[in-house]
């Protein structure tokens, strides 16, 4: 199993209520020294908590493939990536030179993930058509393979990436259209923020059935999955970090969350308790867990979650 770390990169996302360039910089090296296998970011050019009852005011967030280049020049192990790129944001042929550079820089170290984009506001906000779902997901296909097309065409004007081709990833819940696309066009498929394994087996199922209709082998479909994590010396010590993150979090989102519903679906108690819980996503051939260490995504208040993971976890399931 390899693990990932999701990088802070909101205005919520530290204790100080700030975030620059430089606080994402310095955790993806940190998360390199403890043994993580992978940072990630995530693409919003702010967030919102509204939905949720919450101040509908736009919260500060770092931009992502930009942050990327400057992650790549300071890290030198951990692959990279972004869980996901909404693929409205960017002409393919752009997306492409900038994952071209990111990859040069990092020594071929990105992985690329795409998906169809959720946060309304900010459409709005920088004048792109938010559309409906299936028009979301028209704008995913062609950019999925658009993109594709511009990084293996090798006469195209060069730098050519240092991975050939770099890895495309889909990120989104598994619906019949993801996991098709996923099977006919990506190198892997990746879920985020709360799912069971009993739940993700019957994505992987799906996926399967996906794979067999389009003529491919399922095992070179590669999976991966992103969980909220808390993590504590003890059951208790997990439960008190929970009771923390759900008095913090904006609005009523966790309103009918307790511990064991949360449980059910994250990386959280005791580390015997994560570990058991990675082995049955392991069972399921899920190749790697991302972290997000806290209720909140892309949030690292209290870094003693990252140090005991690193600690406990990683050693034990490698």
């Amino acid at each position: 199993m390899r693990f990932g770390l999701a990088l802070p990169q909101y205005g919520f996302s530290l204790p100080s209520g700030r975030i620059g360039v430089a606080d994402a910089v310095a955790w993806a090296r940190r998360a390199e020294e403890l043994g993580f296998d992978s940072v990630w970011l995530s693409d919003h050019f702010f967030y919102s908590f509204a939905r949720y009852g919450a101040d509908p005011a736009p919260i500060a967030a770092v931009e992502p493939l930009t942050a990327l280049g400057g992650i790549a020049a300071a890290t030198t192990r951990v692959r990279l990536g972004v869980i996901v790129l909404a693929a409205g944001f960017r002409p393919p042929a752009v997306l492409a030179k900038a994952a071209t550079t990111i990859d040069r820089v990092s020594g071929g170290r990105l992985d690329l993930g795409l998906g169809a984009g959720w946060l309304a506001d900010e459409y709005v906000a920088f004048g792109y058509p938010f559309g409906s779902v299936g028009e979301r997901f028209d704008a995913l296909e062609r950019v999925v393979q658009a993109v594709g097309g511009f990084l293996t065409d090798r006469s195209s004007p060069g730098p050519r990436p240092v991975q050939e081709p770099i890895p495309i990833w889909v990120g989104g819940k598994g619906g019949p259209r993801l996991l098709r696309l996923a099977a006919r066009h990506a190198a892997g498929w990746n879920i985020v923020w709360r799912v069971s394994p009993e739940a993700h087996a019957g994505g992987v199922a799906a996926l399967a059935r996906a794979c067999g209709r389009e003529g491919r082998d399922p095992a070179t479909l590669r999976r991966s999955v992103g969980l909220y994590g808390m993590i504590g010396v003890t059951e208790d010590d997990a439960r008190a970090r929970f009771e923390r993150a759900r008095a913090s979090f904006p609005g009523d989102a966790m309103r009918d969350d307790d511990w064991a519903s949360w449980r059910a679906d994250t990386l959280s108690g005791s580390p015997e308790q994560v570990i058991e819980r990675v082995r049955a996503f392991e069972a399921l051939e899920v190749e790697e867990l991302i972290l997000s260490p806290w209720a909140l995504p892309f949030a690292v208040p209290e870094p003693e979650i990252v140090d005991l993971f690193a600690a406990e976890v990683i050693p034990a399931c490698r």
